[in-house]
């Protein structure tokens, strides 16, 4: 696809509890101040053009099929040449990374789908990370305690990005520190 990402300014945002308000909320903030922003983010509840917000309003059906086009032609030849198909949260985030591409908003606003580290959004690089409240979920995936819940969240921390963490909580806060301090991350 070009690596489209990396001509965009992303957010990334993490966590268990608050993810969808935080990106809701920045994508408003911004939008107050006069920019244009891509909103990524998941589940939708009737459209699947739902996850790929402009400016706060779905995706066109225009846009919206060009991407599939162009993120399927690409799935295929990566299918002939002996790749396994992605998974539909896959398929869909490269479909918005060709949409903001293609669209070039100011900022987006990208939502990860499960955990941080191996989640299939990890592959970008933000001007900053968010991390949300930690919480018990997705244990079976993520670890069955909030630390290890945490670090899978942190993994979304890169080298010299700053990160923007929720409210303090001793029960997890020192991982997600730890993982800043190893990334020369600044922690806000």
């Amino acid at each position: 696809l070009g690596n489209p990402d990396e001509q965009l300014r992303i957010i990334h945002v993490a966590g268990t509890n608050g993810k969808g308000s935080v990106c809701a909320d920045l994508t408003a903030m911004l939008m107050e101040a006069g920019y244009h922003v891509g909103t990524f983010v998941s589940p939708h509840l009737v459209d699947v053009k739902e996850r790929f917000l402009y400016d706060g309003k779905p995706a066109d059906e225009a846009d919206f099929s060009e991407s599939f086009a162009r993120v399927k032609a690409v799935t295929d030849e990566m299918m002939e040449k002996g790749y396994s198909h992605p998974t539909f949260f896959e398929f869909v985030f490269l479909m918005a990374m060709d949409l903001y591409g293609r669209k070039k908003p100011d900022f987006v606003v990208l939502e990860t789908g499960l955990g941080g580290r191996l989640d299939a959004t990890n592959l970008i690089i933000p001007i900053v990370s968010v991390i949300t409240n930690i919480g018990l979920d997705h244990m079976a995936l993520l670890g069955d305690t909030l630390p290890k819940i945490a670090a899978e969240k942190a993994g979304i921390i890169k080298k010299s990005i700053p990160v923007i963490i929720g409210e303090a909580d001793a029960r997890y806060n020192g991982v997600i520190e730890q993982a800043a301090a190893a990334n020369k991350s600044r922690v806000i």
